[in-house]
């Protein structure tokens, strides 16, 4: 079942002098049910801004959005976002800071605890529960916020590049704890990144991005196995045949907006 679709959607903001400047143009793709969709482009393209599209953070300028079949007219419900910069509370617990979402949603405070607990568990920070964020490491925090964004069971998740922050083992952890905790829920997934193993290791297709302004220059299956390991599966054929070919794609528009850039400069 589909669940995201967008339709030439484009959007487009004031710029400078008065002349609009156009992010993301004629958008086109979907995304199923329980499907694990990773967006790629070069920086500056306009990556977030089709998640702001499909969050209804951002209306298009033209074109469709549509989530469940129902244009987007605001934030959809069962809509996760986990954001590059993570957006926990300092003056909150961990247990406190997962907590949240649950009591925002009118579950008592009773239940939004239990919930909590059970998400702090299952990210592994069930010894930390009342730790503030100032005594976390980097993985840690990112821990906290899988959890508060996976604790109302969204149906929909929206990740824009989360782990980028991270050192490459701690990333690699992350990314393992993310499959592991998606798998089963039926979650469709979105996820954008600037990291192309990241993409090919996560997802079931792989979305590649224009230059600025973006739009969808190729799909691609990832026609590796599930489970994964993210690092076993890194040095298998199939993994490697596949970052070839998406980065024969992807390469030419890197290739084109360094050359704008530098223009630019």
């Amino acid at each position: 079942m589909t669940v995201i679709a967008l339709r030439n959607a484009t959007k487009r903001f004031p710029g400078a002098g008065g002349r609009p400047h156009t992010a993301v143009r004629d958008l086109t793709f979907t995304v199923e049910a329980g499907e694990f969709v990773a967006v790629v482009g070069p920086t500056g393209c306009g990556k977030s801004t089709t998640l702001s599209l499909v969050s209804g953070l951002e209306p298009a300028s033209s074109g469709e959005v549509e989530v469940d079949g129902e244009p987007v007219r605001g934030i959809p419900p069962g809509v996760g976002y986990m954001f590059q910069t993570d957006a926990i509370l300092p003056w909150r617990s961990v247990a406190d800071n997962i907590a949240a979402g649950p009591r925002w949603r009118g579950l008592s405070k009773a239940e939004a605890r239990e919930r909590a607990a059970n998400w702090t568990g299952k990210v592994g920070l069930a010894a930390f529960a009342d730790y503030y964020p100032h005594q976390l490491s980097g993985g840690m925090r990112k821990r906290v916020s899988l959890a508060q964004t996976l604790v109302n069971e969204p149906r929909i998740l929206l990740m824009d590049e989360p782990f980028s922050a991270l050192d490459v083992q701690t990333r690699a952890l992350m990314q393992d704890e993310l499959l592991r905790l998606w798998a089963g829920t039926g979650a469709a997934v979105v996820f954008v990144t600037h990291d192309l193993e990241e993409a090919i290791a996560l997802a079931d297709r792989v979305v590649v991005m224009t230059a600025s302004p973006a739009t969808v220059k190729a799909v691609f299956d990832v026609p590796l196995p599930r489970p994964r390991d993210v690092e076993e599966i890194r040095m298998t054929p199939a993994f490697v045949a596949a970052y070839r070919e998406v980065w024969e794609s992807l390469r030419e528009e890197v290739a084109v907006a360094r050359r704008e850039a530098a223009h630019a400069g």
